[in-house]
């Protein structure tokens, strides 16, 4: 292939607009594929925008783009396009491989989303340490036209394929995210004095003489949520859900605060956490360490003991914590409570706000809150990141006590800004510009495709009117599915009606909570919105003036992204684990249920350990089958059998593509009754050697 060798000018590529006769434009993200062709997401739309690897002007992977509508596909299924402009380049890296060829050099993609090699200077490349074999990240600076790919540079150099801690670099590389702090962000932080003054604690409320623990899980760092608890006189409890000051520590304008902004928040991969602000604050200074004497934001609870809120204050304290407790040894106290001459003070505590969540737990779902019962899958890995077994997690009780008084502190900071509430007999004014964790209605023509497929089922699903009605109709659905092959089915489908929640300066209510107002208040160090809150929170309680709403919601926005992004990397660092968890696995038999239908391919979800793969459309050999997507099914045209979302399959694991970070799964389809195999994984006959296989045209979920 010829290249253009002469030095480039440093210009955009893809900027030149189009002249074409009016047609609907509109703004979006690309989405691209290793065929070349892009898809348009554009915000607010479900349905994205199609557009040929001939009409993209060039523009990759997370470029902003103008595209203009020219038809529709097949059957009118999806609209077809074609960039007209090139909005903002993304600034996220390409992972790929280093290879030089004499005085040239590139970077080599087998990626998802990335089907053109990037040239890169061979000198830049050699001084940032890369060779050959290497994986690399590359940020593109520009595509000349008439070139075959684009020319960019070399960002990081994350080391040789295959270890682990390559592979989870690569990881956020892919996604923009950082691995390490800088060093001005680390010093910064490590000037922050460890001792706490007399003059910081002027002002605070002294809860250090108040019974207090936490409870987190066995291998946290970090505790930034502690909880106090004492018997009043008039047989009230008086209930303090106690937060890390980190608004104390960490200020607008400073390099730490930039860096946390930037970030976003924490995250989380398999195998290790990457914190939103450095060590020194997240695990130290705002960790609510035992004996140890901590600055916090509080909101105090006066409760009845049938869960009535009957008073709350919100203000700064200093706290003590007397106990440290994981999630197993606060269970135990709640399965084997002592007898009550026995009960020692954490007995006490344990077993009466246990008693007290319970009560708020089931006000939520009277009120028509939404549970969705999907299995939570963690992967066990070992020192060195190999993964060692895949479990479901389990929420006990225990996790239930906290996070319902976390959803009720939660909930009472939002209504007290949100109504210029009370506190102690005094109101506030007027509302002011808060930051809100909000969660709209559901897609109501996603939920009456549900009630179409469920009728297919036998059930009748009731029609949904507004959001009341439509929580209803699913819990009624729902619960009457409970136990039977199609339960997962609804539930997934009713999970992709959900609205996405967001941040927001405009309060519409939490939806899935069930709660008119919500926010995040109760973990500032790991969410930079819930910084945001501690700080407007603290400056409307001294009497502060509304702050900029038009400033917030453009916080809100990106913290909403960043969330987004850092979501994307936990799920692809979970993927990857799981595909090396089944890299000795293929040829195995497995028993599973559909758990999703495109037009390319069947999802299959593996019973025990809810494993997903896919079984691609042009494998599946015994007919021609057409995806029917408003039935959620494929059908075969010669022999008329169906497959649709729930039903019972067996599959044989026929390939683990670390790389991809893909499964591909062969449907077994000479078997009549698939529920009669067991669901032991066990070595199958290759029926298919000598077959030769290929990964054109095939997507990931």
């Amino acid at each position: 292939m010829k290249r253009n060798n002469k030095k480039r000018r440093q210009e955009p590529h893809g900027h030149r607009k189009v002249q074409r006769k009016p047609v609907q434009q509109y703004v979006g993200k690309v989405q691209m594929t290793r065929e070349g062709f892009i898809f348009v997401m554009v915000e607010g739309q479900d349905d994205d925008i199609y557009v040929k690897a001939a009409k993209t002007r060039r523009a990759l992977n997370g470029d902003i783009v103008r595209v203009a509508v020219t038809g529709h596909g097949e059957k009118g299924k999806r609209r077809e396009g074609e960039v007209v402009e090139i909005l903002e380049h993304s600034k996220a890296p390409f992972v790929g491989y280093m290879h030089y060829v004499g005085a040239q050099a590139w970077v080599l993609m087998q990626s998802k989303i990335m089907p053109y090699d990037i040239e890169v200077d061979a000198e830049q490349a050699r001084e940032a340490g890369a060779k050959s074999g290497m994986k690399v990240a590359a940020v593109v600076d520009g595509w000349h036209r008439g070139e075959a790919g684009p020319y960019g540079h070399i960002s990081d150099v994350l080391g040789m394929p295959g270890e682990n801690e390559t592979e989870m670099h690569a990881i956020l590389a892919e996604f923009n995210l950082p691995y390490k702090f800088t060093r001005e962000v680390e010093n910064a932080a490590d000037k922050i004095p460890d001792e706490i003054s007399a003059e910081e604690l002027k002002g605070r409320k002294d809860f250090r003489d108040t019974f207090t623990f936490t409870i987190d899980p066995t291998d946290a760092k970090d505790f930034d949520d502690a909880l106090s608890f004492k018997k009043l006189t008039n047989g009230n409890y008086e209930v303090g859900v106690h937060i890390a000051d980190v608004s104390h520590y960490v200020h607008p304008g400073d390099a730490v605060n930039a860096e946390a902004r930037e970030r976003g928040t924490s995250v989380y991969l398999v195998d290790r956490t990457v914190p939103m602000l450095p060590e020194k604050l997240s695990n130290k200074l705002c960790s609510l360490r035992q004996d140890e004497d901590k600055l916090t934001f509080s909101v105090v609870f006066e409760i009845g003991p049938k869960g009535a809120v009957k008073s709350r204050w919100f203000g700064r304290t200093v706290i003590r914590s007397n106990r440290r407790m994981d999630y197993d040894q606060a269970q135990q106290i709640i399965d084997n409570p002592p007898e009550p001459d026995k009960c020692t003070r954490l007995d006490e505590a344990i077993l009466t706000l246990n008693r007290l969540a319970r009560c708020l737990r089931d006000a939520r779902f009277r009120n028509g809150a939404i549970n969705f019962d999907r299995p939570e899958m963690k992967v066990e890995v070992d020192g060195q990141g190999r993964p060692l077994r895949v479990y479901q997690k389990i929420a006990r009780e225990s996790n239930n006590l906290i996070e319902e008084f976390m959803l009720l502190a939660n909930r009472s900071v939002a209504e007290f800004v949100a109504t210029g509430g009370k506190m102690n007999g005094v109101a506030m004014k007027s509302a002011k510009t808060f930051v809100y964790r909000v969660h709209g209605e559901p897609n109501y023509e996603k939920l009456e495709g549900l009630r179409g497929f469920a009728s297919n089922f036998g059930y009748n699903m009731a029609e949904a009117s507004n959001g009341k009605s439509a929580a209803a109709s699913l819990r009624e659905l729902l619960g009457a599915a409970k136990g039977k092959p199609e339960y997962d089915a609804f539930e997934n489908l009713a999970l992709r009606s959900m609205a996405k929640a967001v941040y927001s300066t405009d309060n519409i209510g939490h939806y899935g909570l069930a709660f008119p107002f919500y926010t995040h208040f109760t973990s500032p160090i790991r969410r930079f919105p819930d910084l945001m809150v501690h700080r407007l929170l603290g400056r409307y309680l001294q009497g502060g003036d509304s702050a900029d709403k038009a400033r917030f919601e453009r916080e809100c926005v990106h913290a909403s992204e960043r969330e987004l992004v850092a979501a994307d990397a936990e799920r692809t660092s979970v993927k990857y684990k799981l595909v090396e968890f089944m890299q000795d696995k293929v040829g195995l038999e497995y028993d599973g249920a559909v758990s999703g239908i495109t037009e390319w391919g069947m999802y299959v979800e593996l019973d025990e350990t809810h494993i997903e793969g896919m079984v691609p459309l042009r494998e599946m050999h015994s007919d021609f089958y057409e995806f029917d997507e408003g039935h959620y099914r494929l059908h075969g045209r010669r022999t008329g059998r169906e497959y649709r979302l729930g039903d019972r399959v067996r599959i044989k694991v026929a390939g683990a593509n670390l790389e991809q970070r893909q499964l591909d799964f062969e449907l077994i389809e000479n078997e009549e009754d698939f529920t009669a195999v067991p669901a032991v994984g066990r070595r199958a006959p290759d029926v298919r050697a000598g077959r030769k296989r290929t990964n054109k045209g095939r997507k990931a979920r």
